[in-house]
């Protein structure tokens, strides 16, 4: 149970003394990229077909933080969407020159409008709008370039804490990754700090199905506290978030003690607020931290995809996604288009690591269990799992020997739910004695994807 507190602590007296980090700078920017309603129907993401917007309640934004070391540059831009495919990440990259890497993700926003396809009038329409993933891309690169505008001298502190009380995992078992991870930067001759970088690992979903108002849901209200607070710009990144590490069915009371409802704005920006306070508190213990050099390791590899309504949603236009045939190697450098999807076929994504002086960062193209990342993955499996016997995967975390490490999903690509593989259960006899199979393996690409992540950023890591 949380409650708000009655008036929020200002941290900004509390400054660390710390020398400046030289070569080291940042900038922020957002811009903003909410659609416009009205002119034709606005298909909102998340839940299920035909839900139309019918208002704008708060913006979708793109937030930008620009980083440099004084010889290299890198570029991390969240939107408030539920996601994008590695080809409107290409072209946003194609607008930007100089940098050695750019990371385009999502909060993996329920409330936005639909910029993968799924949620169209009908499963057999696509909801994206041509136009309004140009206005997406176009304002993601934009905000990038503002960031890189507005870059300072800077110093940088970290902080982490756990908030298990805000989240809830709706799937068996019950496994959390319920830490949230903070970097504010600093300019080197003090004053109001120079933007804070906030990453936590939770479904922006609490408007849930019924609401038409277009809205960033709790990430808005996150980021809104956290600037108001410290009196600088905010960019929230989406973490771990598959399992389904989600804020509906939390408890969250307002200032009076009642007891907020699912689906309503109060407790989207009662739970908002919290997130910023559980940052607050992170921030309130930070430490000094060195990000410099800048180094980046990506690969290109291809995923199967078994999922048939993926398949046919391919194969149809519904979803706008290249697909390659899959002999079983996902190195192949040179893939052959297929639109045979009765056939083995695959998608190409992307993997990368960051290591920033003292902060690796895992970049992960999806929604990824937390057994996968914090190496909690069952064992022995359930005996009526589809694959009980399949070896466990690498935990993505053990191969981070930094003491400060991130996770940001939906990064560079979307491939749904990577689930352990001896924890997959699509068939009968079910996990657990349910008498249906849970939610996941609906929207995953397939069994295969979590060993093909997993074991590749290993390799990633390991210099393979």
């Amino acid at each position: 149970m949380r409650t708000l507190p009655t008036a929020v602590t200002l941290l900004l007296s509390a400054l660390p003394s710390y020398a400046a980090e030289p070569g080291l700078s940042v900038g922020f920017a957002s811009v903003d990229v909410s659609p416009t309603l009205g002119e034709k129907p606005v298909f909102m993401a998340g839940f299920g077909q035909n839900r139309v917007a019918t208002k704008i309640h708060d913006p979708i934004s793109a937030r930008a933080v620009v980083l440099a070391d004084g010889e290299d540059k890198i570029a991390l831009v969240s939107i408030d969407v539920v996601g994008l495919f590695l080809p409107s990440v290409e072209r946003v990259r194609e607008q930007l020159t100089g940098f050695k890497f750019v990371l385009v993700s999502s909060t993996h926003n329920h409330e936005g409008p639909d910029t993968l396809g799924l949620w169209g009038r009908s499963p057999f329409q696509s909801g994206v709008d041509p136009e309004y993933l140009k206005k997406v891309v176009d304002g993601a690169a934009a905000a990038i370039k503002a960031a890189d505008a507005a870059r300072k001298p800077a110093r940088a502190v970290i902080g982490s804490t756990s908030g298990d009380d805000l989240l809830r995992d709706g799937r068996l078992p019950i496994v959390k990754h319920d830490e949230l991870v903070a970097l504010r930067f600093d300019s080197p001759d003090g004053g109001k700090p120079l933007g804070i970088l906030v990453q936590w690992n939770c479904h922006p979903e609490l408007l849930s199905s019924k609401n038409t108002e277009i809205t960033a849901d709790y990430v808005h209200y996150t980021v809104k506290h956290l600037a108001e607070t410290h009196q600088c710009p905010v960019a929230y990144f989406t973490g771990t978030v598959g399992g389904l590490m989600t804020s509906l069915g939390v408890e969250v009371r307002d200032a009076a003690g009642k007891v907020l409802k699912d689906g309503t704005f109060e407790k989207s920006e009662q739970y908002g607020r919290l997130v910023g306070q559980l940052a607050d508190k992170a921030l309130g213990s930070a430490t000094p931290i060195t990000l410099t050099p800048l180094s980046v390791r990506t690969k290109r590899i291809l995923v199967p995809v078994d999922n048939v309504i993926y398949k046919l949603a391919g194969s149809s236009g519904v979803l706008n996604r290249k697909m390659y045939a899959w002999d079983g190697d996902p190195a192949v450098m040179d893939p052959v288009e297929t639109k045979d999807t009765t056939k083995p076929v695959a998608v190409r994504t992307e993997i990368s690591y960051l290591k920033l002086g003292a902060l690796d960062v895992a970049v992960i193209p999806g929604e990824i269990y937390p057994e996968l990342v914090l190496g909690k993955v069952q064992d022995p499996a359930d005996p009526n799992a589809d694959f009980p016997t399949a070896p466990i995967e690498p935990a993505i975390y053990a191969q981070l020997k930094s003491k400060h490490k991130m996770l940001i999903g939906l990064g560079n690509d979307q491939l749904g739910y990577f689930i352990p593989k001896r924890q997959w259960d699509e068939k009968a006899p079910f996990c657990y004695g349910l008498k249906s199979a849970q939610y996941g393996e609906i929207n995953s690409v397939g069994p295969e994807a979590a060993p093909i992540i997993c074991n590749t950023f290993r390799d990633l890591v390991a210099g393979k």
